[in-house]
């Protein structure tokens, strides 16, 4: 059997539009996907696990990796640093696993210029009464608040024709067959099959 290599996928979305559900609940039916695990400067939480949640590493070893060009992308946050190792995601992928990454539109154009064979989705909630109803959730935030996460949103939404795919999120259970199917098509591409049947292939014309 001829080695194949894993697809980065790129996942991004405005905060409402379920992004994480649908990545969730789509790990939990394919075995052959995973989360990328980013590193970070800030202090481990309670419950949260080395290597699971972060890799939790010091500032110089942040810098180190910077220094070494390893990040696809990186930022700072409230003084904490956040990246994504390009040799913790080589890693997964060579073993022929595929692997999302959750970042915004602004780490999308980073990864893509360095991972150009990075695979992008972009989900989208059904209508602006629909983001707004999840954004309010428990009602309990003030018309300011809730009017700042939707500007937000939207300046977010904006950058959606940067992705390959696009998926509406309304019904729930629809949108997860739908991610499924982006990777299923993906993985059926020609390049990936002669990698993954590259025997089959040469008996079958032999």
């Amino acid at each position: 059997m001829n080695h194949s290599s894993g697809t980065l996928y790129i996942v991004s979305a405005p905060s409402g539009a379920g992004k994480t559900s649908l990545v969730t609940a789509l790990i939990k039916d394919d075995p052959r996907v995973s989360v990328s695990v980013s590193h970070t400067t800030r202090n481990k939480r309670p419950g949260e696990e080395n290597g699971v949640n972060y890799h939790f590493v010091s500032h110089d070893a942040f810098k180190a990796l910077i220094a070494k060009n390893d990040f696809l992308e990186h930022a700072e946050v409230f003084g904490n640093f956040y990246g994504t190792s390009r040799s913790s995601i080589q890693q997964v992928l060579d073993k022929g696993n595929d692997l999302i990454l959750e970042i915004d539109w602004q780490g999308a154009q980073q990864v893509r210029k360095l991972m150009p064979e990075a695979v992008s989705v972009f989900i989208l909630p059904p209508s602006q009464q629909a983001l707004r109803q999840r954004l309010d959730g428990r009602g309990q935030d003030s018309e300011e608040i809730i009017a700042g996460r939707m500007k937000e949103a939207v300046s977010e939404m904006v950058h959606y024709d940067e992705y390959d795919y696009l998926i509406i999120n309304d019904e729930f259970a629809v949108a997860l067959e739908e991610m499924k199917a982006v990777f299923t098509s993906n993985r059926l591409r020609l390049k990936q099959q002669q990698a993954r049947h590259g025997e089959l292939l040469k008996q079958l014309i032999g």
